[in-house]
């Protein structure tokens, strides 16, 4: 059975930083890309990031890029996200997702997800 566990939500001031780690067990963790999603209250789930297989591609939302980095250790099976100079607007449930196939970007792209973590930045 395919798990994945997200950590490292909190809160933390405007203009802050948090790690997300996603650990992955149950399978081959190189062989399928995976992706961090967000959903704020009263808004859809929308794509944060994604990282291939071999971490060589990463894709990210313009509403991030150049704040945050998504990284793989296929050696520990953990996916992560480094949030830097964070916004009020970052807040949300992040959650990471193994992807099966289809466009990184699109939630039905991913066909296991996490339960989520906070994220809260307070202004």
């Amino acid at each position: 059975q395919v798990q994945l566990v997200e950590s490292g939500g909190g809160l933390v001031q405007a203009g802050g930083s948090l790690r997300l780690s996603c650990a992955v067990s149950g399978r081959t963790f190189s062989s399928y890309a995976m992706g961090w999603f967000r959903q704020a209250p009263g808004k859809e789930r929308e794509f944060v990031a994604a990282i291939s297989g071999s971490g060589g591609s990463s894709y990210y939302a313009n509403s991030v890029k150049g704040r945050f980095t998504i990284s793989r250790d296929n050696a520990k099976n953990t996916v992560y996200l480094q949030m830097n100079s964070l916004e009020p607007e970052d807040t949300a449930v992040y959650y990471c997702a193994s992807r099966y196939g289809g466009a990184y970007g699109d939630t039905g792209a991913y066909n296991v997800w996490g339960q989520g973590t906070q994220v809260t930045v307070s202004s």
